[in-house]
């Protein structure tokens, strides 16, 4: 006897570059290890040049391809619009998917500037009275590890929490003879890594406490102000974003917390660390050994008392049961599979998924904070 199938979910991404690649492995592989309410098809990919697109599209699963992001909105096989183009596009594609009735997967940061959105939330709240679901792509809450460490948190394991320190540390652009490329343009991706790789670590400080920060003061910092233009014989350009941001912060609950965002790490690829210290214990992550937690509980005896290390395999941590046996381990693409996952599951019962656009406003709101007190000597500038 034949299985029932679940309703069909026509996906349209627009982009199809790192993150597309990523998005698209998401959404061919959700439903193969999750049961879930609707079959995400990749049915439509956008992108400006018809041949790459094309291309695109074919590498990565997507049944047909559109060249206008208008097209591919107005199309009735399109349920859920992905975007995955840079950041100066977000508002106007994500505003005009969630007019037309379309649930939207918008990545991080959620916007370039407060305006945009504070608008896009605004969008977001009219759709979800008509039943359209919204969610900003914050996929570093869907490692195991820290939706663990969020749960213990959750269960008071760490008592109150009184320090946060997070960094996020890359090397991509030391190389003075690294081209211009658009996300060190501001007019594309509103900030450098302040941005790009700092709306990760602020909305994971956010997410882990379950607390907002309150105000920031902030350095910024550009190190190679002119970079050769891509395609180009020698010509150069300007750098007009920032490459490393430091900014000390305080949270409603009373807790402090010091931040890095920085693209000149040497040696440092796609480092991420976040400590949380609590009244009764503490907890730290390290995105290059993701599948582990370390904890410590403040009420062990002394005498044998110290961080333990969790190896987060266990079906019964986060996303894990639907994966593999205890021990075999998890990696990166596996947390856009679960952001795809909770985005379907919440469409199919009606409910907001998170992070929200407010929480993606939220961290614009941080984010904007920063560049304000940076741009006034440090000086401390609420949120």
């Amino acid at each position: 006897m034949a299985v029932p199938q679940p309703p069909v979910l026509g996906v349209g991404m627009v982009g199809y570059a790192f993150m597309g690649a990523a998005h698209s492995h998401a959404w061919r592989t959700a439903g193969r290890f999750f049961d879930l309410p609707l079959a995400p098809e990749l049915t439509a990919l956008c992108g400006r040049d018809a041949v790459s697109a094309s291309a695109a599209a074919a590498r990565l699963g997507w049944g047909s391809v559109e060249t206008d992001w208008k097209a591919l909105v107005a199309r009735d096989d399109i349920a859920l619009v992905d975007i995955c183009s840079p950041g100066d596009t977000h508002a106007d594609i994500a505003i005009a998917a969630l007019a037309a009735g379309k649930h939207v997967l918008c990545e991080k940061p959620l916007a370039n500037t407060v305006a945009e959105a504070r608008a896009m939330a605004e969008a977001a709240d009219r759709a979800a009275e008509r039943g359209v679901r919204s969610m900003v792509g914050f996929s570093y809450r869907r490692v195991p590890a820290l939706a663990l460490a969020r749960r213990l948190v959750e269960q008071g394991r760490l008592g109150e929490i009184r320090h946060v320190r997070a960094a996020y540390l890359q090397d991509w652009i030391v190389a003075p003879e690294f081209p211009l490329v658009w996300r060190l343009r501001r007019e594309v991706a509103g900030s450098g890594a302040l941005g790009d790789i700092g709306a990760h670590i602020v909305d994971l400080a956010q997410y882990l406490t379950g607390d907002r920060l309150t105000g920031v003061c902030a350095m910024t910092e550009t190190f190679i102000r002119e970079r050769p233009l891509p395609d180009s014989d020698g010509a150069v350009g300007t750098v007009t974003v920032d490459d490393t941001a430091l900014f000390l912060g305080r949270f409603t609950g009373g807790a402090v917390a010091s931040f890095e965002a920085t693209r000149f790490a040497a040696g440092r690829k796609n480092s991420l660390r976040i400590e949380l210290n609590g009244s009764r214990g503490s907890l730290a992550f390290d995105l290059e050994a993701m599948n582990e937690l370390q904890f410590y509980d403040g009420t062990d005896d002394p005498d044998i008392a110290g961080f333990r290390r969790i190896l987060v395999t266990e079906p019964s941590h986060p996303y894990v049961g639907a994966w593999w046996p205890p021990g075999h381990l998890l990696g990166y693409e596996h947390t856009f599979t679960h952001q795809a996952v909770d985005l379907v599951n919440g469409i199919g019962a009606g409910t907001d998924p998170a992070p929200s656009f407010a929480d993606g406003l939220q961290v614009q709101l941080v984010l904007d904070a920063v560049e304000r007190s940076a741009a006034s000597d440090g000086a401390w500038h609420a949120v």
